[in-house]
């Protein structure tokens, strides 16, 4: 279990970001170019790399490369991981200790 909160770590501290927040979301609609997403994000090539390659090590984006530029795609799998690691963490448990002390009172 210590390896998915690791693994999911690097995905949340992705999301800390509202530029890349963006990307993801541009993402969304599918495959773009690195000249579609510099023009959109109104950055230069620079730091919209720095961007992607924090997504692509999170694993949130796929990278392939077409001549001289990237394309880059949403990685399916790996949101949707992302979302049942956090509906995981974030509801309740039914051998909860918290559950256990109420119904001793």
């Amino acid at each position: 279990m210590k390896e998915t909160y690791a693994k999911n770590a690097m995905v949340f501290k992705a999301f800390c970001d509202e530029r890349r927040l963006r990307i993801l979301d541009l993402l969304r609609g599918g495959e773009k170019c690195t000249c579609v997403l510099i023009e959109e994000m109104d950055m230069p090539q620079s730091s919209l790399s720095y961007h992607m390659k924090i997504l692509s090590d999170s694993g949130l984006v796929n990278a392939r490369r077409d001549g001289a530029w990237m394309r880059y795609t949403l990685n399916k799998k790996r949101t949707d991981e992302t979302l049942a690691f956090f509906t995981h963490i974030t509801t309740g448990k039914e051998d909860c200790i918290c559950k256990k002390v109420k119904s001793a009172l």
